[in-house]
């Protein structure tokens, strides 16, 4: 009788977790109530759901109580308010957000604590100005170095993006604020955005492109998705079957709605029938042409009922905040700026420590910072999302402030600055510090300044790298050299005084085949948000051990990367992009149908991912090609031991146990990697791929026991045979390290 009753609460257990809502699922719950308020709802009310009533707004139903859905811009700060249907400022005084480091900085972090914390920041402050949709996380795989979003995105590993998107996304919405998770999918370029086919084999598109889509959804319960610009094998993403319907909401079980970004719906019938709720931004694809297509019958109102059905599951499930509530206070948060420090302060990336140059010595009293990135702010700039920040702490006002009054810091431009295409008006004077070209040399005063000081300080702080403007939305580098001569520079600085650190500020990787063996410490500093520089001064100066790790490859140089390396980009037929040129004033002044040819006669190019999974690492290691750093590089002020491996394979989970030591003298983090390889394989595999991951802090002379899991599931791959998921049994090679080219120690087990 006893025995009965013990196992009376554990099968009432297994019923309820078999029965348990999966975040999805949480999306219906209101589903009887809401079929109730859409009987009520005229088929006008209906359809003006399905479209933009502003340039960041799509509409409710005032008379029933539905609230207006509001959006907000921006996956790395909430963007100031515009103009009804526009992007230019609406001039407001509490719309100043916090900046937090762009995508590419918190990928530098590998921290999931980091991505949740980021992703409560953005909801809060999304709250704070009346916002109920973040466009964001963007999570797409960083394919090309010289991508022009490669800085908002996370980075060129699905098993890192998709955990970090997994804990954005929960930490927006535990604030009550919904993800719109972009761009889905393989949107991997900015060159013919809006028109290329991305042409991609099943495999590929499901192990390394769709994976930070599927964790953000199936897990981290994503409400809204935003379909790319472009097209996957033949159809736009906003109209695409195979990625909406059958794969988003059929083998996902996706409950939230689709909206298109801006400028990326392409048809009535094709958006209404494979996947889209809502078209931004304008009517005149979901507006009264679906009225019409229901009149002749080529639509029904059910269809447009369930996607009404769809935005309502999002609208209850987001509490609107009322517009006597809404902007009432600042955007930017003290708890909001903190994290924004955080993030920062553990994405730097020490990639070069020669002779212990870092930290910087109690012995120098005098400290020379040239290159105009340690001044210049990178909250804004170029085509894209931006962030009015409340305020910026740029490197050199970070550097004065921790080296404090016994400690001399000069400063000298070095370099001029190149400002890209420009999006206001031209100023009244030309900038003196301002270049013409990306490729103009040195300028020689600037760098005789520059000389000067250098040969007069007992340490050079260097900063160079790219800017807002160069990497852009919109547009992709065409090179990743350094521009404006800040080689000459830094060479120049060497000669002057060998005590040389360089700083690198950009968003992408850079060629750094000239300056790395110039320079005998390097550290890349991203674009780190609001407390930046703060965070810079303190790893300079070693108050913290760096210990950020490099999200993607710096190749040595550009055509070592897959892509370049098989021809497959660049597109000889660029052509204009479908974002920047709806903004255009003539475009603006065209008819519906001038406007619609003009889009028709972009190039309409291919791009083929021949390259299949070997993206990134995978291809150089793969390929037997040595990067210049590699992925998951980053060096700290300490040493750690990697303790032996013990592993075990069960039927859910692959285990690794070890110690990790910290043989220095101070606190640090490391960032513990675990690839696995698969010798014995009849399936192709890369030579190696990331599986596991994990953040360890310890105390100056710590040692710690660290676990990491490896779900069998990951280990599966995409048998195009079966068109399921399928999983190779053999022989698993676990290799431990820091870094994909620093292996400590590895094991191996059976699957």
């Amino acid at each position: 009788m006893k025995k009965y009753l013990l196992l009376v609460p554990a099968a009432l257990l297994v019923a309820a977790c078999a029965t348990a809502p999966s975040p999805q699922d949480r999306l219906t719950v209101n589903d009887k109530k809401i079929d109730q308020v859409i009987a009520q709802m005229t088929l006008e009310e209906k359809v003006n759901m399905l479209h933009s009533k502003t340039n960041m707004s799509s509409a409710g139903v005032e008379r029933l109580g539905i609230a207006d859905m509001h959006y907000a811009d921006g996956p790395f700060g909430i963007r100031e308010e515009g103009v009804p249907n526009g992007f230019q400022s609406a001039g407001w005084t509490l719309d100043s957000a916090t900046y937090f480091p762009t995508g590419s900085a918190l990928a530098a972090t590998w921290s999931k604590e980091m991505a949740y914390l980021y992703g409560t920041g953005m909801g809060t402050e999304a709250r704070l100005r009346g916002k109920d949709v973040i466009l964001g996380p963007a999570v797409n795989i960083q394919r090309l170095p010289v991508g022009g979003r490669t800085y908002e995105y996370l980075s060129e590993d699905p098993i890192l993006s998709a955990a970090l998107a997994l804990e954005y996304t929960k930490g927006v919405q535990d604030k009550g604020t919904a993800v719109c998770i972009k761009h889905f999918a393989v949107n991997n370029q900015e060159t013919n955005r809006g028109s290329v086919d991305a042409q991609i084999d099943e495999r590929t598109l499901r192990e390394i492109y769709l994976k930070p889509f599927e964790s953000a959804i199936v897990e981290g319960g994503a409400m809204s998705v935003m379909p790319a610009y472009n097209k996957v094998n033949g159809d736009y993403c906003s109209e695409n079957e195979h990625l909406l319907n059958e794969i988003l909401r059929g083998e996902w079980g996706f409950k939230g709605f689709t909206v298109s970004d801006w400028g990326g719906t392409h048809s009535t019938m094709g958006a209404m029938l494979h996947g889209l709720n809502v078209q931004m931004t304008g009517s005149n694809y979901l507006g009264q042409p679906v009225i019409d297509s229901i009149a002749t019958g080529a639509l029904t109102e059910a269809l447009v009922n369930e996607k009404v059905k769809q935005i309502l599951r999002v609208r209850y499930a987001v509490e609107a905040v009322p517009d006597d509530v809404a902007n009432t206070k600042m955007t930017s948060q003290p708890e909001c700026q903190d994290i924004a420090k955080q993030v920062a302060e553990k994405s730097i990336v020490l990639l070069k420590n020669q002779g212990g140059v870092l930290p910087i010595a109690k012995s120098v009293k005098k400290i020379a910072v040239i290159g105009q990135n340690a001044v210049l702010k990178t909250q804004s700039g170029g085509m894209g999302a931006g962030v009015k920040a409340l305020y910026e702490v740029t490197p050199l006002e970070g550097i004065r402030k921790r080296a404090g009054a016994d400690v001399q810091v000069t400063y000298a431009p070095g370099y001029k600055n190149f400002p890209g295409r420009r999006w206001g008006p031209a100023p009244a004077e030309p900038n003196p510090l301002e270049a013409a070209a990306i490729d103009e040399p040195a300028d020689p005063a600037l760098l005789a300044e520059a000389v000067a000081l250098a040969k007069d300080a007992d340490l050079v702080i260097f900063f160079g790298g790219t800017n807002k403007s160069i990497e852009t939305e919109g547009s992709d580098r065409k090179d990743i050299f350094l521009p404006t001569g800040q080689e000459t520079v830094v060479c120049a600085l060497r000669e002057a005084n060998p005590n040389l650190v360089s700083v690198l500020v950009s968003g992408g990787p850079t060629d750094l085949r000239v300056l790395e063996p110039a320079s005998p410490a390097i550290v890349q500093a991203w674009w780190n948000g609001t407390e930046g520089g703060t965070a810079l001064a303190e790893v300079l100066f070693g108050d913290i051990a760096p210990s950020g790790k490099l999200p993607f490859t710096f190749p040595a140089k550009l055509e070592d990367s897959p892509a370049f390396a098989l021809g497959n980009f660049p597109d000889p037929n660029a052509g204009g992009d479908l974002f920047s040129l709806m903004y255009r004033p003539d475009v603006l002044k065209m008819s519906r149908e001038e406007r619609q040819k003009l889009i028709d006669s972009l190039p309409k190019p291919v791009s083929k991912y021949t390259e299949g999974s070997l993206v990134g690492y995978r291809w150089f290691d793969t390929k037997n090609v040595k990067p210049m750093f590699a992925f998951g590089h980053g060096l700290s002020y300490v040493d750690f031991e990697y303790g032996a491996v013990k592993a075990a394979a069960k039927k859910d989970v692959v285990k690794v146990t070890f110690t990790l030591s910290n043989k220095g003298g101070m606190t640090a983090d490391e960032v513990v990697q675990l690839y696995v390889s698969r010798p014995d394989a009849t399936v192709e595999w890369p030579v190696k791929e990331l599986k596991a991951f994990e953040r360890v802090t310890l105390a100056a002379g710590e040692t710690k026991t660290v676990t990491l899991e490896i779900p069998v599931k990951d280990l599966r791959y995409w048998n195009v045979e079966k068109n399921a998921w399928d999983l190779e049994h053999g022989k698993l090679v676990l290799l431990l390290g820091a870094a994909s080219d620093d292996i400590r120690q590895q094991a191996e087990v059976i699957i």
